[in-house]
């Protein structure tokens, strides 16, 4: 008989969701700047296929809606650090963050990407295809490990290669931006907006 003596999980890659209460306002007052930016500017070509992605930091916006969103980034991100690391405070960091808004019509979609050079990547859901089936709006992580395919027989959670699952409305979640990932086409008629955001930390000077 063999006594363990020690189990640890290695290399492990956290994803974090909260959930935005009392949402609805907020959405409405958030589609409200979308239409308006979409109309005042073409956006950018970036990971969007078929769909619009703002220019510029949208947390520079003085728009209460944006703000919000804007303060509950910093604390979704300042909440998932603390559960990584007790040894550093990530309030004794600089933190920067910076947003940008995409929409996606019927057939848009974001192709697989990561975020270099940030730490933290997120997703706030504004809208999403009110869908009982199907991919339409699923957003999906890939394992970053790239030795990993003959594990699969294993059939165990952490050997996934894979993570695919719909966001709700008011839902925001967090994950390291070095994990890949990217976002199916939209097969509805109805528009999935987003606001994303990448959070970097530098000590202070």
């Amino acid at each position: 008989m063999l006594e363990q003596t020690k189990y640890q999980k290695l290399f492990s890659t956290p994803l974090i969701r909260f959930r935005v209460p009392d949402c609805a306002v907020l959405n409405a007052a958030l589609l409200m700047e979308s239409e308006q930016m979409r109309a005042e500017n073409s956006g950018v070509s970036k990971s969007n296929r078929g769909g619009w992605h703002s220019e510029g930091n949208l947390f520079e916006s003085d728009a209460p809606s944006i703000q919000r969103i804007r303060n509950a980034a910093q604390d979704a991100v300042l909440e998932i650090t603390r559960k990584v690391s007790s040894k550093v405070d990530p309030e004794s960091l600089d933190m920067k963050l910076f947003a940008w808004m995409n929409t996606n019509p019927r057939g848009g979609y974001n192709a697989p990407h990561t975020h270099p050079g940030a730490h933290w990547s997120g997703v706030y859901y504004v809208s999403q295809p009110d869908v009982e089936d199907g991919s339409s709006g699923m957003i999906e992580f890939l394992d970053p490990r790239s030795a990993m395919p003959h594990w699969r027989i294993l059939e165990a959670s952490s050997f996934r290669e894979k993570l695919t699952f719909r966001p709700s409305v008011g839902e925001l979640i967090v994950f390291p931006s070095y994990l890949m990932h990217w976002v199916h086409p939209n097969h509805t008629d109805a528009e999935r907006v987003t606001i994303a955001f990448n959070a970097t930390f530098r000590r202070p000077k």
